[in-house]
């Protein structure tokens, strides 16, 4: 039951339940709220927007990466954002427990919902002493890439914070920053994309790409922390401004350079010259106005072009982090395309696993004395296995992208020289993989094996049951081995041996399909 001095609180919800689905919430206009647990922001939403209107009311689900927290006690708070006004307070209890929720990481710092709707330190929890170490970042990788020729500045929401607070946004989590390009033309900028990484890494940095023209730059602070700062590229062309990766409008360059400072927590940083005019590109004309639930609206004539020109290398990467971070605690098992490859190769020299994931094929071929290349585009996976194995000279780690075709071909070029025979294992990969994909697999197995007899062993799903292993493995959808039969052949392979096999023997079990393919034709 609601209190009285609720009802009669100006403005306040009318909210008709809260349980471990979510709010319902009465007939009311459009507004932004911010939810608190024990009054620390947890979440924002727009009430219409995010809601789903039904004839009781508008129902607002908890986010999903929020319900493994919500087992206890805690005094849900709905605050009006713009006024701070309470527009909703009552202690709830979700589930069976009666301590009070701590939404908090492993380590036990404070969690947040950002605008992606996942689960982050936001600035709003970190004092001045987490603050200077990501301003420090953020001056050392502005001047990376001065060093590499490139006027960056602060882009997207550190500069809406320093522009429109003069601080970090207390709802946001990390720094982005932008260059404009010189180049006019998207290959040019693609290749001055990656004339820049190479230069940064040339100077000691690790970087991760986002796409053709958008980076990750790690700073490793004092304590060990790794640090990633957004760097987004862009170029203008035909009077439009293209920036990675939400802006595609008409502008004058002029409203970029020569650059202008801002101050960010007390430190000055290069903005846009024209700061109105940048911000409102990104974010609209009412950027003054805080939004803590802000979604980017792109025209789906932007996504286009951005995918056309520049993206495409990062399918499927998130659902593969999720995968390992899901299963991070299951113990790592031998697969049996790996078992069947020391069979049929006694006397191997260099095994070559693709997709290798956590890397447990990779250790136990090294622990056999074989050379062993593990290769992921989802650096996450094997991460903890590389370092376990940094001084073991039989074991190497790989970024590996079958979306690429820098990887495709540069990265067996390279493990073609390493000693021979060379046998290649790839379970349950392709199965994520569409045509080209599935074709980049063949020819960089075809160029690992060259000169060699030996083989790729490919494991696939070929049948989902209802046994759950399509989940347990990432394999998702079965693939239909006659589609894979027919791309061995277009790649001048041949198939050796192709067996269907279930997974078990329970009734409605999964079934999966190994082949054996060479190009010793």
């Amino acid at each position: 039951m609601r209190s009285l001095s609720q009802l009669r609180r100006p403005g306040a919800l009318d909210v008709l339940q809260v349980d471990a689905t979510g709010l319902l919430v009465g007939a009311s206009r459009e507004r932004l709220v911010d939810v608190a647990f024990d009054g620390r922001r947890i979440w924002s939403f727009w009430l219409l927007r995010d809601g789903e209107q039904g004839e009781d009311g508008v129902r607002l689900r908890w986010p999903k990466p929020l319900r493994p927290f919500l087992d206890g006690v805690t005094e849900v708070t709905l605050t009006d954002p713009g006024t701070d006004t309470v527009l909703f307070s009552r202690t709830v209890r979700f589930g069976d427990r009666t301590d009070r929720i701590h939404v908090v990481n492993a380590a036990g710092r404070p969690l947040a919902l950002d605008k992606s709707l996942k689960l982050v330190e936001t600035f709003d929890t970190r004092d001045a002493a987490h603050v200077e170490p990501l301003l420090d970042a953020i001056d050392e990788v502005l001047g990376a890439l001065r060093q590499v020729g490139l006027d960056a500045f602060l882009a997207y929401g550190t500069a809406l914070g320093a522009i429109r607070d003069g601080g970090l946004i207390g709802h946001d989590s990390d720094a982005d920053l932008g260059y404009v390009s010189t180049y006019d033309h998207p290959v040019d900028v693609i290749r001055e994309s990656f004339r820049i990484q190479r230069a940064l890494t040339d100077m000691g940095y690790r970087v991760t790409r986002y796409s053709a023209i958008a980076l990750k730059v790690h700073v490793e602070e004092s304590d060990g922390l790794d640090r990633g700062l957004d760097v987004f590229g862009g170029f203008m062309r035909e009077g439009t401004l293209y920036l990675m990766g939400e802006i595609a409008v008409p502008f004058e360059r002029d409203w970029i350079y020569p650059l202008g400072t801002a101050s960010l927590e007390g430190r000055e940083f290069p903005v846009p010259a024209n700061a109105d005019k940048f911000l409102t590109a990104t974010y609209g004309p009412r950027w003054r106005v805080p939004d803590p639930a802000y979604k980017f609206t792109t025209p789906a004539s932007t996504i286009e072009l951005f995918n056309g020109w520049f993206r495409g290398m990062r399918t499927g990467r998130a659902g593969w982090h999720g995968y390992h971070k899901r299963t991070a605690h299951h113990e790592p098992t031998v697969s049996a395309v790996a078992r069947q490859v020391a069979e049929r190769h006694p006397d191997l020299a260099t095994y070559v696993d693709i997709g290798c994931g956590r890397g447990a094929d990779v250790a136990w071929f090294a622990d056999r004395g074989v050379s062993a290349v593990g290769l992921d585009f989802q650096p996450y996976a094997y991460e903890a296995e590389a370092q376990r194995r940094a001084d073991d000279p039989r074991v190497t780690f790989q970024l590996f992208n079958l979306l690429e075709l820098r990887h495709v071909l540069a990265v067996p070029a390279w493990i073609a020289r390493m000693p021979g025979p060379r046998a290649v294992g790839c379970v349950h990969v392709v199965e994520r993989l569409g045509h080209r994909g599935r074709m980049n697999l063949l020819r960089a197995s075809r160029m690992v094996l060259a000169g060699t007899t030996g083989t790729l062993h490919l494991q696939f799903l070929s049948e989902k049951g209802r046994d759950g292993y399509a989940r347990r493995t990432g394999a998702r959808k079965p693939l239909d081995p006659a589609v894979v039969l027919a791309e061995v052949a277009e790649s001048g392979g041949r198939v050796l041996e192709d067996v269907r096999t279930r997974v078990s023997s329970d009734p409605g079990s999964s079934q999966v399909c190994r082949m054996i393919i060479d190009w010793n034709a």
